[in-house]
């Protein structure tokens, strides 16, 4: 039975999935949530074998829930490579086929994407698609790590970032074909790195990326073209962040969801929700206010929203949590 931690709010729930330590795993991170189109929960990590270090022997590991995350599944390893790290996932549902496709990478270098036909039940061996989307003068390189989104055309878009010489930028790749091929996209501005991407309501595309610039903001820009080509890179002043990974989603036609750790240390993780398109964030509500790190966030059938996130009581690297509630949680006092 997984711990859930106690919560005075009704209308909340929170349930540690990953532990670190257990289940032959020295550290769990990076996670990454999506929905499936039957309604199954998704929830992916790293499995660090050996340490908490960002290199060496990590597994990509998974949990599922069927009854809209009450219970899970036993952890499920589905990309191990031996000594090697396979790593930053970044799942995305093609609602039109069923199949969620898992774009990772191998030692930061070489770009894989697996999928599954079955709701994660099973998974395809990783096939490597390096040549279509990462450029030679590229080195280390990152897929997401979060979920990548569908378009309304059909498009799937998966956010990533890499390093060009000493830069860091923010780009994408995406697919027209569901998946059959993947091709880059847009590269973004100097000093952006891991990113996430929403669909807003009049179908532009906007892009939330860590930020390096020195300001302890998030990083954002536009595209118009469905991820072809981004606008120049801006920070955002309501958006304090300590460097770190973000994630957002949209909830419904009018509203966006937003997490990050709130502050210029990695705690007090926070949900915040824009009503205009991601160009203002007028409610926010915290989470959790002790150590907190990665997130990414999902909608699940119900409306539930379900923020998988690092947590823990001395550093944020002890658990991966879900924490499930409705939006009426950030009215609640």
């Amino acid at each position: 039975m997984k711990k859930k931690i106690a919560n005075e709010n009704a209308q909340i729930r929170q349930v540690e999935l990953f532990t670190s330590g257990v289940d032959g795993y020295h550290t769990y991170r990076i996670p990454a949530i999506v929905v499936a189109t039957d309604g199954t929960i998704l929830a992916f990590c790293e499995g660090r074998k050996n340490s908490a270090r960002d290199d060496g022997d990590i597994d990509l590991a998974l949990k599922r829930s069927f009854d809209n995350g009450i219970t899970w599944q036993n952890m499920q390893v589905i990309a191990d490579d031996g000594d090697n790290t396979m790593g930053n996932p970044c799942p995305v549902v093609d609602r039109d086929t069923g199949v969620i496709w898992l774009p990772l990478c191998k030692n930061n270098d070489r770009v894989y994407v697996m999928k599954s036909t079955d709701n994660g039940a099973t998974w395809s061996n990783p096939v490597d698609i390096t040549k279509d989307v990462k450029l030679s003068s590229w080195g280390w390189y990152a897929t997401g790590p979060g979920h990548g989104i569908q378009l309304k055309n059909g498009r799937l878009v998966i956010p990533c970032d890499h390093r060009e010489s000493k830069t860091l930028h923010s780009h994408v790749f995406y697919s027209d074909d569901h998946g059959c091929s993947w091709k880059l996209g847009g590269v973004l501005g100097e000093d952006t790195n891991e990113c996430e991407v929403v669909e807003t309501r009049a179908g532009s595309l906007y892009i939330n990326m860590r930020s390096y610039k020195g300001n302890n903001r998030r990083a954002y820009a536009w595209s118009k073209d469905g991820g072809i080509t981004w606008s120049e890179v801006f920070e955002d002043e309501t958006l304090i962040e300590p460097v770190c990974q973000a994630s957002i989603v949209r909830y419904d036609e009018n509203r966006v969801l937003f997490s990050n750790p709130a502050n210029t240390k990695r705690e007090k993780m926070t949900v915040r929700v824009s009503y205009d398109g991601c160009r203002t964030w007028t409610v926010s509500k915290v989470l959790n206010p002790g150590p907190s790190g990665y997130s990414d966030l999902a909608i699940a059938p119900d409306m539930t929203i379900c923020c998988l996130y690092e947590r823990g009581e001395a550093d944020y690297r002890e658990t991966i949590t879900v924490a499930q509630f409705n939006i009426e949680w950030f009215s609640k006092t």
